[in-house]
């Protein structure tokens, strides 16, 4: 970004001078807010439109402020505009350029304050940004999804308290994530609806006495219900000082990082040499500067470490709103570091996350020997108990006694003999040992939402055919 540091000068005829220097460059905020360049321009010729409507611009002016807009934006796209940090932000800048081009330029902020603007260009902002984290979330679940579906035979040990519980299809583990993604996905549909909602009209603080046509900007803008009826903030001063979009946004990013982060975890520790259920490509690992044999789950590492800086900032906007006053104060000038480093850091995260799994390969055999623990069908064989009539209680007693025997006899559940399990208690049937055949046991796992044959298959394909409309929209692939 191309940004020039003149001498400060003044904005208002209410001061002699301009801020000093020190004061200028703390509280400019055009090093981070040029992000908003496109909605602030869309704004502004919406804003236009409107005007020319009311006949505070003539046909002509209207067309020569478009034209300058329309110029000023392809200049900004080219990376050839100069940003003027003394005129503090994004919108001072846009206009001070425009006015300098077009003397009509001076009528556009008639009936417009920078605190209406500016809840508009971040709610504008907003609403494009969620499109793309929706893309970045679907582009996640078919890599989730893809990886699933080109191992579907293989069996992992299911973990709780970081133990091995229960056998479940790897496919099973990756859908878990799938399922959180969706949620998250839901979370920032959810947000959108309530941030879609036209600010501009707001002013300042109370409106204005101009006979503003805010539908026309509402519709212009896209700022409509499902019925193409325009939404309006019906508050002037909690439309300038409403913030909750953000924060909602920040929430959902910090919750769906948590989840990134547990996912990451979960492939660090199936890299490691202690799992080894899973390789990954050099193009998503690193080397160490002393240890020649060290493959680093950098991606999965970074991604896990960067969701403290994604919670961090949503701590942050909640300690900014918490104490201010109605309406606009200067504090929310904060605001946009917090929401942007969020959106880029989620974002990042995605995308990277994706395109290694994509790449990753279950190491199958390693997988299979795993799996093969016959103590992860202890409950298959309490269950079994059961069915003989046993009660519930009774039978895992009966089967926490067999795993100590096997234990102190050296053996495996499935290397004990029908006299074994009798020698612990008479109630074990002959059909025992039966229980430890693994294909059969997931077969048996046939419920909704557990990890069974079946089961996983059918979720695989309806997450597959879910998420093929999605990419359609994208331009993904699956």
């Amino acid at each position: 970004m191309n940004v020039s540091l003149p001498t400060v000068v003044s904005r208002s005829g209410r001061f002699a001078a301009g801020p000093s220097q020190d004061v200028a460059a703390f509280s400019e905020s055009i090093s981070f807010d040029w992000r908003l360049w496109r909605q602030d321009i869309r704004g502004s010729l919406a804003h236009a439109g409107m005007l020319a409507r009311i006949d505070v611009l003539s046909a002509d002016e209207l067309t020569a402020i478009s034209a300058g807009l329309t110029e000023i934006g392809a200049e900004i796209e080219a990376g050839t505009f100069s940003w003027n940090s003394a005129l503090e932000d994004v919108h001072m800048n846009i206009e001070s350029e425009l006015t300098r081009r077009v003397p009509a330029g001076a009528k556009l902020h008639t009936a417009r304050s920078r605190n209406d603007q500016v809840a508009l260009d971040v709610r504008l902002w907003l609403r494009d940004e969620v499109a793309s984290v929706l893309d970045d979330i679907g582009a996640l679940q078919i890599a989730l999804v893809g990886l699933g579906e080109r191992y579907p035979a293989v069996i992992v040990p299911g973990y709780t308290h970081l133990q091995r519980a229960q056998p479940v299809y790897w496919a099973h583990h990756l859908l878990a994530y799938v399922e959180m993604l969706a949620r998250d996905a839901g979370r920032f549909i959810d947000g959108r609806e309530r941030f879609n909602v036209c600010p501009l009209g707001s002013g300042a603080i109370a409106g204005s006495t101009l006979p503003l046509d805010r539908e026309f900007v509402a519709r212009e803008l896209g700022f409509v219900d499902a019925a193409g009826h325009p939404r309006l903030t019906q508050n002037s001063m909690d439309a300038v000082s409403d913030r909750d979009f953000i924060v909602e946004f920040c929430s959902a990013a910090a919750l769906a990082s948590v989840h990134l982060s547990r996912l990451a975890e979960d492939v660090i520790l199936w890299v490691s040499s202690e799992f080894n259920f899973l390789r990954l490509s050099d193009a998503y690992t690193t080397g160490s500067s002393l240890m020649p044999q060290k493959k680093n789950p950098d991606v999965a590492e970074l991604t896990r470490g960067k969701t403290g800086r994604v919670v961090g900032n949503l701590t942050a906007l909640l300690v900014l709103l918490k104490g201010l006053p109605m309406t606009y104060n200067r504090d929310l000038q904060e605001d946009k570091e917090r929401l942007f480093d969020s959106a880029a850091t989620l974002r990042g995260c995605l995308r990277l996350m994706a395109g290694m799994l994509e790449q990753a390969e279950v190491r199958t055999e390693v997988c299979a020997r795993a799996a093969a623990d016959a103590q992860l069908l202890a409950t298959d064989l309490a269950d079994h108990l059961v069915v003989q009539g046993i009660p519930f209680r009774e039978a895992h007693h009966l089967v926490g006694a067999v795993v100590a025997y096997a234990e102190g006899v050296g053996k495996s559940l499935d290397q004990l003999s029908v006299e074994d399990y009798q020698r612990v208690s008479p109630k074990f049937p002959s059909s025992s040992p039966t229980v430890f055949d693994l294909g059969q046991a997931m077969a048996r796992r046939n419920l909704v939402g557990a990890p069974g044959t079946e089961q996983v298959q059918r979720q695989l394909s309806l997450w597959r055919a879910r998420l093929s409309t999605v990419s359609g929209e994208m331009g993904l692939e699956i």
